[in-house]
């Protein structure tokens, strides 16, 4: 299951090395170097029966197929194509020739998540901060909250409904129940009844439709635990059980479930214009606050306040680089704790009538900086594909935010490895400057 090194590898004469063809100064190249790969084949290799199954992907292949999706912002199917025609994305993964054909299925890349879980993602977040050295280990870190929405439809009764009503025709027709009756057609009739329901002319006729939905879907799972066999209806238990807790639930019920097949997916309301409620799990980002390096985050479960998700901020950057800093700077959202784990909170406030001046302007500057955490933000949503998460369950919301960090570190990595000089950024200016008067 060990990857081997292109310097180990005895070139060959009709097949030669990939590296000779490539860029030695592009960003992939250089990265793939910096990067020890043997840390991450020696703590996922316990995941791997050489005795069991078909011989499994090499760990590097896999780890760099990882970090490959979330920098360029690729699905797992697109993923595998563009690595068949991309040689500095061979080359990245520990490749020493040129492939013609993709490196696996799409799939492994779901099983080998799995595989190395949140302990494994954590490990490659830690590794992309120490990346950067000291500037990992600063004494002072912003934290922040944002809303990790998940990949489901905008959630109403009326949708619930009718799913868990198609769910159960389905199951009929698997187990071969003939049914007294599908309601295919009626529903149709009341699907456009619930369109508009907010229309004052129009909430009588939409309340009459949601109750009837409810009573058909009510009846068909009746018809089901008459006529399937208990070994069905075994499996079957927690399913019936959701769908009775969905048909039950009422608008302003607390904890109400949005989904079928993300039930985990609480409301937040962050006061966004935009976006008035947003249907995912809250996150937690810890970046430095000079750097910008992101050395800790946190994937909250339950809906809880800003200020409790702080414990479990704080304990991620302990795992992530080993220490904890001495100050933890938040925005008002966050009142209500001073210490967490010996980590002083910083909120803002009006300054103490024994500050000095200086005291103040520190004060007033640590707390603007603070804003620095909003485009890491931004960026991790837009980049790093943390707007919308596709993988399922809790523990995908924990992976995608980890390998979501990671990316947003080694694309930092890159930008400060090639950044720019003050030569070349004076050129742009200028070059600015002159295409605007031309």
């Amino acid at each position: 299951m060990l990857s081997v090194s292109p310097q180990q590898i005895q070139g060959r004469l009709f097949d030669p090395d990939l590296f000779h063809y490539l860029d030695k100064e592009d960003e992939l190249v250089r990265l793939s170097e910096v990067i020890d790969w043997s840390v991450f084949e020696e703590a996922f290799s316990c995941h791997y029966n050489a005795r069991r199954g078909r011989p499994g992907k090499p760990i590097r292949l896999m780890v760099g197929l990882l970090l490959l999706k979330h920098l360029e912002n690729l699905s797992d199917e697109r993923l595998v194509v563009e690595w068949k025609r991309n040689p500095y994305f061979q080359y990245f993964c520990g490749m020493t020739s040129f492939r013609r054909n993709q490196p696996c299925a799409s799939s492994e890349l779901v099983h080998f998540r799995r595989r190395i879980g949140e302990e494994g993602v954590g490990l490659i977040l830690s590794m992309s901060a120490k990346l950067h050295g000291h500037q990992a280990l600063e004494e002072e870190v912003h934290i922040d909250t944002t809303v990790q929405e998940k990949n489901i439809t905008y959630p109403t009764d009326g949708k619930l409904a009718i799913k868990i009503i198609n769910r159960a025709n389905k199951l009929a027709k698997t187990h071969g129940i003939q049914q007294r009756r599908t309601y295919v057609r009626e529903m149709k009739a009341l699907r456009l009844k619930l369109r508009h329901f907010r229309h004052p002319k129009k909430k009588a006729s939409a309340r009459r439709a949601m109750k009837r939905l409810r009573t058909i879907a009510h009846t068909q799972l009746r018809e089901l635990e008459r006529r399937l066999s208990d070994v069905v209806l075994m499996e079957l238990e927690k399913d019936f059980v959701l769908y009775r807790e969905v048909l039950n639930q009422q608008p302003k019920d607390k904890n109400k479930i949005y989904s079928l097949h993300e039930p985990e997916v609480y409301c937040v309301g962050k006061g966004k214009d935009h976006v008035a409620y947003e249907y995912g799990t809250k996150a937690s980002i810890v970046s430095t606050a000079k750097h910008g390096v992101i050395v800790g985050v946190a994937s909250h479960g339950t809906h809880q306040h800003d200020s409790k998700t702080l414990d479990g901020a704080i304990a991620s950057v302990a795992r992530t680089v080993g220490v904890l800093p001495k100050f933890g700077i938040c925005d008002r959202g966050y009142k209500g704790r001073s210490n967490v784990n010996g980590v002083d909170i910083i909120l803002p406030g009006k300054p103490l009538k024994t500050d000095s001046r200086y005291q103040r302007d520190k004060k007033r500057k640590r707390l603007r900086r603070r804003a620095a955490i909003e485009p890491i933000i931004g960026h991790l949503k837009s980049d790093h594909r943390l707007k919308r998460n596709f993988l399922k369950g809790q523990m995908g919301d924990s992976i995608n935010l980890h390998l979501a960090a990671a990316a947003w570190n080694l694309k930092k990595w890159i930008m400060d490895f090639f950044g720019f000089t003050l030569e070349s950024f004076i050129q742009c200016i200028v070059n600015k400057i002159f295409i605007r008067s031309w």
